[in-house]
């Protein structure tokens, strides 16, 4: 049911009014930081349109969550195993029907999820054409048909065509986009649809919340995990602890480096961690964002506004890091630091910004600068 849903009470309240007087919108941007449940949310007003045996809740539309329409809306909240499901059967085709194929998610008839299709990423117009053959054919179980986009990463082709569809869209059909920037939309787009903006949640909220679905996590571990999921509840039930801590202690020796000019022996014995291929990439850009949180940590401190400090289980030491820095040298770190991020894209790219920037790393921190990249 809807009060499952955590925050954003103002919000979820309006769009169930709009359930109630049947003036629902046919097009719908929901947008919102990633694990804001904008997807969870989209799959409840799925329910909600096409319930067999509606209910009532503080006197609005809401859903049963157990009538066969609901159960299998529900069978792809786990969007996540869904999506390697699809890969993975993707995969099993033969080379030419691979190329032809592109990548859904569906567990009711009329409930159709289009994520990313990978390698690229990006809604693809093979993908927008399966929405326009179905959507003007009325749906044979459900009352509606619903789409659900689960990304704004629409290539050009792809956004035009759904443009099409929302000029005259059937009246049995609701086509939900869902965005972390709306702007990413066109504005044509945009403007053919109704925008709709989940906030984010007080950093107390999530962690009463995690104490619920986490209480394996001491408190001060919900305490991190709730500042650094940015207000959102879903990214910060499933926040990677074990990862987060490995790359911060790294971040860590890169800093206690820079700025205390110890012996770079435990630096260059980091970096050799750091391997060619995805896993690789995918380790150094975790470590690139955590170095960046913490220098927006020692900024704040450097501020006097402890109060906006995340890593909060390690102020005591990044208390005496701001010390030895000042706000010129925290701003080239964080400048540098946004410059390497998309610095290299090479498949290689964590491997080789390591071999490349060594002797570099050893210039700059003798200088008290943080040179990141190539």
């Amino acid at each position: 049911m809807f009060t499952d849903f955590r925050g954003n009470s103002d919000v979820v309240h309006r769009l169930r009014e709009m359930l109630a007087r049947d003036r629902f919108p046919q097009a719908v941007v929901l947008a919102g930081p990633g694990g804001s449940g904008k997807y969870t949310l989209a799959l409840m007003l799925a329910k909600a349109i096409n319930c067999l045996e509606p209910i009532t809740t503080d006197g609005l539309p809401d859903f049963c969550g157990k009538c066969s329409n609901c159960v299998r809306i529900a069978q792809s909240e786990d969007l996540d195993a869904r999506f390697e499901e699809a890969v993975e059967a993707r995969e099993n085709l033969r080379e030419t029907d691979k190329k032809e194929t592109r990548l859904f998610v569906q567990t009711h008839p009329d409930v159709l999820v289009i994520p990313p299709d990978p390698p690229q990423m990006m809604i693809k117009v093979d993908q927008v054409r399966r929405v326009i053959e179905t959507i003007y054919y009325r749906p044979g179980e459900a009352r509606e048909r619903v789409y659900i986009f689960t990304a704004s990463s629409f290539m050009k082709e792809a956004a035009n065509s759904l443009l099409k569809v929302l000029e005259e869209p059937p009246e049995f059909a609701t086509i939900f986009l869902l965005t972390q920037n709306p702007g990413e939309l066109l504005p044509t787009i945009r403007s053919r649809s109704m925008v709709i903006t989940l906030a984010a949640l007080p950093a107390e909220e999530i962690e009463q919340d995690l104490a619920k679905h986490r209480p394996e996590w001491t408190a001060k571990q919900r305490a991190l995990a709730a500042r650094l999921a940015n207000g959102a509840i879903g990214a910060a039930r499933s926040f990677d602890l074990a990862g987060y801590t490995a790359a911060r202690t790294h971040a860590l020796t890169i800093l206690i480096t820079a700025l205390r000019g110890t012996e770079h022996s435990d630096l260059f014995k980091m970096t050799e961690t750091y391997r060619a291929g995805a896993d690789g990439r995918d380790k150094l850009e975790r470590l690139l964002r955590t170095l960046y949180s913490l220098l927006q940590d020692l900024t704040f401190l450097k501020s006097n506004t402890p109060d906006l400090v995340r890593n909060t289980d390690i102020q005591t030491e990044l208390k005496k890091l701001s010390e030895a820095a000042d706000f010129g040298w925290i701003a080239f770190a964080a400048d540098r630091l946004t410059t390497s991020s998309g610095a290299c894209g090479a498949t290689c790219c964590a491997r080789c910004r390591w071999m490349r920037s060594r002797q570099r790393w050893k210039e700059a921190l003798s200088n008290r600068q943080l040179a990141i990249g190539t």
